[in-house]
């Protein structure tokens, strides 16, 4: 049995760029994106530290395929991607933080 995985996406303080990724491990990765581990990264060079939505799959394939798909669509479908989840845009790190 294959492990889960996560697409998520990062943005930056005032919410004009957007990073989407892929995970296994959510938590972790995200931590990664705020503390700037991987220096140089898109992330660290625009400062996406800010989780704003995310969504599971039972399969990392799966996870992948979307992440795939959604990295093809113009900025508005984002948008209203992360809007459906999080209308606020809020960042989602507390409630990612304690898994």
């Amino acid at each position: 049995m294959g492990k889960g995985g996560t697409v998520y996406i990062m943005t930056n303080q005032l919410r004009t760029v957007l990073y989407v990724g892929v995970t296994s491990d959510l938590r972790n990765r995200v931590l990664e994106h705020r503390t700037h581990f991987h220096k140089n990264s898109f992330t660290d060079k625009y400062n996406c530290t800010l989780c704003v939505y995310y969504c599971h799959y039972s399969t990392i394939v799966e996870a992948i395929a979307f992440e795939k798909q959604i990295k093809k669509w113009r900025r508005e479908k984002k948008d209203q991607l992360i809007s459906s989840m999080n209308p606020h845009w809020e960042d989602l790190w507390k409630e990612i933080e304690t898994w």
